[in-house]
C-alpha cells in the first residue's frame, strides 16, 4: 500500500536536476508538469494533469501534456499504466510494484511486491525473456 514518508518532497531545483539527469531539456512547461507529478507518488491521467495545471493558473496545451508524459515515460521518470482500457494513467512510482484499482471510484493504490506471490509463471516463447509483470487487482464493493 502507499506509505507515508518523513522525507521532504523534492524542490523545484531537485525536479529540474532530475529532468536534466535524465537527458531532458528543461522548459517551463516540462518543469510545471514534473513538479506536479514527481514530487509525490501518485497515479494521474493526462486530463487530470491538464486540469490540475489549469487550477494553478497555468495554461498548457493538452498535446504538450501528452508529449511530455510520453517523454518522461521513455526516460524512466514515469510508468505508463493501462488499468481500465478507457484511458492511460501515469505512475510517478517507477519502482517495481503492482496495483489495486477501485472500479467504482477509479482510485489506484500501490501494492508492494512482497504482498503478492506467484508460484509459477509460464516459460516465455523461444528467444524471449520476461521483461516485467504488470498486475492490476480490480476491486468493487461486496454486494
Amino acid at each position: 500500500m502507499d506509505q507515508k514518508s518523513s522525507v521532504p518532497p523534492p524542490t523545484a531545483t531537485d525536479v529540474s536536476a532530475r529532468l536534466q539527469a535524465s537527458g531532458i531539456r528543461v522548459t517551463a512547461q516540462r518543469l510545471q508538469i514534473a513538479e506536479l507529478l514527481l514530487t509525490v507518488p501518485q497515479h494521474l491521467t493526462a486530463d487530470q494533469i491538464a486540469e490540475a495545471l489549469q487550477q494553478r493558473g497555468l495554461i498548457v496545451a493538452k498535446a504538450t501534456v501528452y508529449n511530455t508524459l510520453n517523454l518522461f515515460a521513455q526516460r524512466g521518470l514515469l510508468r505508463p499504466l493501462s488499468v481500465d482500457g478507457t484511458r492511460s494513467w501515469f505512475d510517478s512510482n517507477v519502482e517495481p510494484h503492482y496495483h489495486f484499482h477501485d472500479e467504482r471510484s477509479g482510485a489506484i493504490t500501490d501494492v508492494a511486491l512482497p504482498e503478492v506471490q506467484f508460484s509459477r509463471l509460464p516459460d516465455p516463447p523461444a528467444g524471449m525473456e520476461v521483461a516485467g509483470l504488470d498486475l492490476v487487482i480490480r476491486l468493487r464493493p461486496i454486494r
